[in-house]
């Protein structure tokens, strides 16, 4: 195949389609549910016991393999909706970033792909990180909100 085939091929057929993709998923849902860096935070813990781990690996699936061109359309709320509740600071969001890299890098994606999914991961990040000024006591906001059975994560 030709680089000019191969750049016409979309992320979704260069990441192998939904089954490919579902399984990276699966990995790194797994990974991120116990990484203690995310758990330490109190309202992503909650988050990570009341949803079943099952639910988060769909949803993200259906978003990646929507985001990266295949036919799937995600049908989770918003980044902001699922996350702001959460709190979730810049170094939640590094760690998340580092266990992305570590699944990336446990199947052996392409630089180049990587690339791109990483890129379309960080697209969401100003939906969930709260900066230091945002940022409000996980006390606060365990009061007034309750966690949806929906609550969709490709992030902490």
């Amino acid at each position: 195949m030709s680089e000019t085939e191969s750049e016409k091929r979309s992320l979704y057929e260069r990441l192998g389609g939904v089954y490919s993709i579902a399984t990276v998923v699966e990995d790194l849902i797994d990974r991120v549910m116990v990484d203690p860096r995310l758990n330490a935070n109190p309202l992503v813990d909650e988050t990570h016991h009341k949803v079943p781990p099952a639910g988060f690996k769909y949803l993200v699936t259906e978003m990646l393999c929507w985001a990266s061109g295949g036919r799937q359309r995600y049908s989770g709320r918003t980044m902001e909706d699922s996350h702001r509740h959460l709190a979730i600071t810049p170094g939640e969001w590094q760690a998340f970033m580092d266990d992305v890299q570590a699944t990336l890098d446990k199947f052996s994606v392409p630089a180049a792909e990587q690339a791109e999914v990483k890129a379309l991961v960080e697209s969401t990040r100003t939906a969930i990180v709260v900066s230091g000024a945002e940022r409000v006591e996980p006390t606060a906001i365990t009061n007034s909100s309750s966690l949806g059975q929906d609550s969709a994560a490709i992030a902490p």
